[in-house]
């Protein structure tokens, strides 16, 4: 077995040595080692070589593992090697329909949801790519390469890659892009994502192709970062409304895009990602993304009828009610999707930590999961840090308490009980997740007034009201949700998506530390503290943690459920004869 050295004239980082012993050790999993070693600016290949050699051969399997797990498999016999039969490639051809939202959009900086990202990412793509099984690669860029400390970063763009108006992708454009992230004008929650540890003064062009990051702050997951929704790049000459400016990389061109109605796309000629057979990607011809609103019925009845080929983030009620049926493959992953019950800490009566906790007291867990997810998930603990996650820290699920909860009341003034009103999305799992804290909290002397809202006016309102239901999707480490939703800008004030204006000095401090702490048993020991302060002080009840499924008519092939419901779709294919 051999492990590498620290050599930092081979061009490995100097903690990939520790992370194979680790590996070697049982201390982190195969899948944990590529993450880190990957992100470190290994390539893939490299990294799954590195974890060969420090690890025994597994056992044989009836079905090998592949990089790209979440993806279903369909079993089948073996067949003769006298009469194997010639794989069937990909076709090409083919429209797929999507029911989804279809949101009013301008910079794609300022996206806020996933619904309108998947449209937008056919057309603009990012610098990173992470896949299915949670692994950061590179995309746009050929490279990344960052020193010993995580500190400064070197990207190094792929050549060649121009955009749908024929520009060639270069460094201008990727600083052009940071600019705008870091703008706090453009809105962007990126700001809040990278902003505490790189400013505009920190971006170095070195030439056409290449650029180095030097951060204020060490930061292990600068490659994940680039992967986040809005960090879509798009060219220099931007002026601040894809729709009227559907300028990208990608594989598909904006034909249309009429919101709360449709959007539509069609294949790119030249697109610069080639496929196997030797043509460019993508295979199908067009994408159509509908608006069917938020009635499940309606969803359901349109896949049924064949009206739609893909519900985009499927519910609970959804998934139970499309699962078996004819012609339909479903794929699911585990997740750190979830439903935060979020209150304003700026604002009475959610000002006073005592009133959180006793709302908090009052969540039957496994109830709400069973109702809101027919219990297809994992129970939370309210950190908003998921067991999906390396860095997780167990802790045991609190209990139901009411007359705990009835008890810090008092303390806090309200002896007769608290009148409050909840709002939240008429979607997914959050209806009935209001439904069942109004009725555990009765207990406690809570009265909830529920304002059930269609989806459009909630996320008007969103991080104004004071107590309410968010669907936070997945992020692949733990350390960026808490990044995005409960830190401050640079001034002090509340980041862009900190909807509950929480600011806990010595939870930022402790999240510093966790960003650029590279050993995964010592960032978990830093996690355990902060999901302690989230849980003894913090804004937000988390209940439960998600699957997600991806519901599909079996004539597209290679789709899967990807943990953040992102549409990857210049490799997917229709087979009319399946």
């Amino acid at each position: 077995m051999e492990i590498i050295r620290k050599n930092p004239s081979n061009g490995v980082h100097p903690y990939v040595p520790e992370l194979q012993e680790s590996l070697r050790k049982g201390d982190i999993s195969r899948r944990e080692f590529l993450r880190y070693a990957t992100l470190l600016g290994l390539s893939l290949g490299s990294a799954s070589a590195l974890a060969a050699c420090a690890q025994p051969a597994p056992a044989p399997t009836a079905v090998p593992p592949t990089a790209a797990a979440a993806k279903a498999v369909e079993p089948t016999a073996a067949p003769k090697p006298t009469d194997v039969p010639k794989p069937a490639g990909p076709k090409r051809g083919g429209t797929a329909t999507i029911a989804t939202r279809v949101q009013r959009i301008d910079h794609p900086a300022r996206l806020s949801w996933i619904e309108a990202a998947n449209q937008l990412r056919q057309v603009c793509e990012y610098l990173t790519y992470t896949g299915y099984d949670n692994i950061t690669v590179p995309w746009l860029l050929e490279k990344w390469e960052a020193d010993a400390e995580v500190k400064n970063w070197t990207l190094t763009l792929r050549k060649g890659i121009k955009f749908n108006n024929g520009q060639e992708l270069t460094t201008d454009d990727v600083i052009f892009n940071f600019n705008q992230w870091l703008d706090k004008a453009i809105g962007s929650s990126m700001l809040g994502l990278i902003g505490g540890y790189l400013k505009p003064t920190g971006i170095e062009k070195v030439d056409a192709y290449t650029l180095k990051l030097h951060l204020d702050t060490p930061q292990l997951a600068v490659p994940e970062h680039l992967f986040h929704y809005p960090a879509m790049i798009v060219p220099k000459t931007f002026e601040g409304d894809i729709t009227k400016q559907p300028i990208g990389t990608g594989p598909f061109t904006l034909e249309k895009y009429v919101p709360t109605e449709r959007a539509e796309l069609k294949r790119r000629d030249g697109y610069w990602k080639m496929a196997p057979d030797g043509k460019a990607f993508p295979y199908l011809d067009k994408l159509i993304y509908l608006d069917l609103g938020q009635d499940s019925a309606a969803q359901i009845a349109a896949l049924r009828g064949g009206q739609v080929d893909n519900i985009f983030n499927p519910s609970a009620e959804i998934w139970q009610a499309t699962k078996d049926l004819p012609g339909v493959k479903v794929y699911a992953s585990d997740t750190a999707q979830t439903f935060v019950i979020r209150m304003r800490s700026d604002v009475k009566p959610f000002n006073d930590n005592k009133v959180r906790q006793a709302l908090k007291m009052c969540i039957d867990r496994q109830k709400m999961l069973d109702l809101a997810w027919f219990g297809e998930g994992v129970l939370a603990h309210d950190a908003h840090v998921a067991p999906i996650h390396p860095e997780y820290c167990k802790k045991d699920i609190p209990k139901y308490d009411p007359e705990g909860a009835k008890k810090l009341l008092a303390e806090a003034g309200y002896p007769n009980g608290l009148e409050i009103d909840l709002s939240t999305q008429e979607a997914r799992a959050e209806p009935a997740m209001a439904q069942s804290l109004k009725e555990s909290a009765a207990a406690a002397g809570f009265k909830i007034n529920l304002k059930i809202l269609p989806s459009a006016q909630y996320w008007d309102v969103w991080t104004e009201v004071p107590l309410g239901i968010t669907i936070w999707a997945h992020r692949p480490l733990g350390t960026m949700a808490l990044a995005l939703a409960y830190t401050a800008d640079e001034k002090g004030a509340p980041g862009a998506w900190n909807e509950t204006k929480w600011i806990d000095a010595e939870f930022s401090d402790l999240l510093k530390q966790a960003e650029k702490t590279l050993d995964v048993a010592k960032r978990r020991e830093i996690m355990c503290k902060l999901e302690d302060i989230q849980q003894q002080r913090g804004s937000v009840g988390i209940a439960f943690f998600t699957k997600v499924w991806n519901i599909w008519n079996k004539k597209f092939k290679n789709v899967g459920a990807h943990p953040t419901n992102y549409d990857i779709f210049h490799d997917m294919w229709f087979d009319p004869e399946a």
